[in-house]
């Protein structure tokens, strides 16, 4: 009988490929190996001949991609002896530096843009047990104290400037790699701070180098209509729109997102929220898969490219969706405002009638 061992978190998995040695302290909470789901009613809906998988990092045990990163940059904070952590967040960020930190011991420090982040988000760091201090100020405000906070107080920043952070979050093109025998033909992103279409060309890069895939593809960013510095092709303040995970307009991998975009012959573009609500919400209805706002501008984004030829038939294309629909039900609920819950007589006959009703 073959013994399977225990699933342990992403540093031990691809160990060989990340910056630990074999005493590290590892912080983990078992993230990583999120399902790569391989859509099947929304490419016959658009009638084209493609592939397109979704990666649901919004299975990661705080609900987003950033624990990918999180485990890397914890990892490394207390391989180095800090006893503290900060980091500017619109959300998804705080809540996983929260845990991560809850997990190792040491005390977490987020600064959050007040009125600015969602409730699932804000009630996980509150949970959490982190300090929050909430700035009358947006993510890019905060992002410019972090920075200069970390000069003053002996704690570590754990925003995506720090590089561990992109190391932690290169592994998720590892196993998209894993698990197809090949990388995507176009990979799909919503873009906010950049760090994760930067860690994604990465870990490609690393992986077609070593020669585990023989291509690399192409780099897609969708960006919100209210804020879209890559489209703009400028930095831009006060950005607004209702994916706050993505309401960003100083991005701080800007740089490193732009080589992915052309090394990788891609290209960014931008989608009103009308258009990131009706994708999340196509996703739901017709695959089964609850995404945050954010997530689903990769998925916009997909769609009108292959509808419009940019992306041909035959591609197979894998879509990042970074965070779980969970974290924002205020805007989940607006948009399902009209379909509210029938009230009945609790008797067979008034169940039988409400079924017969609907269908």
């Amino acid at each position: 009988m073959t013994t399977q061992k225990h699933y342990t978190g992403l540093i031990e998995r691809y160990r060989d490929r990340l910056p630990v040695s074999a005493t590290t302290r590892i912080i983990s909470l078992n993230e990583g190996r999120t399902p790569l789901i391989q859509l099947q009613n929304i490419p016959r809906m658009i009638g084209k001949d493609v592939e397109i998988y979704v990666k649901f990092e919004g299975l990661n045990p705080t609900g987003s991609f950033k624990d990918r990163g999180m485990t890397m940059a914890v990892t490394k904070a207390v391989e180095d002896g800090s006893e503290a952590i900060i980091c500017a967040s619109t959300g998804n960020t705080s809540a996983a530096a929260a845990a991560y930190a809850a997990r190792a011991g040491i005390k977490a420090f987020v600064l959050i843009p007040e009125g600015k982040i969602a409730l699932g988000k804000l009630a996980q760091t509150l949970m959490y047990n982190a300090t929050i201090i909430q700035i009358n100020g947006n993510f890019d405000k905060g992002m410019a104290l972090v920075k200069e906070v970390a000069n003053h107080a002996p704690v570590t920043i754990v925003n995506s400037i720090n590089p561990f952070r992109i190391e932690g979050q290169k592994t998720a093109a590892f196993e998209i790699v894993d698990e197809l025998g090949f990388a995507p033909d176009y990979h799909c992103l919503p873009v906010g701070n950049a760090g994760n279409i930067t860690a994604y060309w990465k870990g490609y890069n690393e992986y077609a180098t070593d020669r585990v895939c023989g291509n690399r593809p192409v780099m897609c960013g969708y960006q919100a209509a209210g804020a879209a510095p890559f489209v703009a092709g400028m930095m831009i303040d006060n950005p607004e729109t209702v994916a706050t995970a993505i309401r960003i307009g100083h991005p701080q991998s800007w740089d490193f997102a732009w080589a992915a975009q052309k090394e990788s012959g891609g290209w960014f573009d931008k989608f009103s929220d009308e258009q990131i609500l009706a994708a999340q919400k196509m996703l739901s209805q017709y695959e089964g898969v609850f995404c945050e706002p954010a997530s689903a501008a990769s998925l916009a984004g997909a769609l009108q490219d292959i509808i419009s030829g940019k992306i041909p038939e035959g591609s197979k294309i894998v879509c990042t969706l970074t965070g779980n629909g969970i974290k924002d039900p205020e805007i989940a609920m607006q948009q399902c405002a009209d379909a509210k819950p029938v009230t009945i007589d609790a008797s067979l006959d008034a169940v039988k009638r409400a079924i017969l009703d609907c269908l």
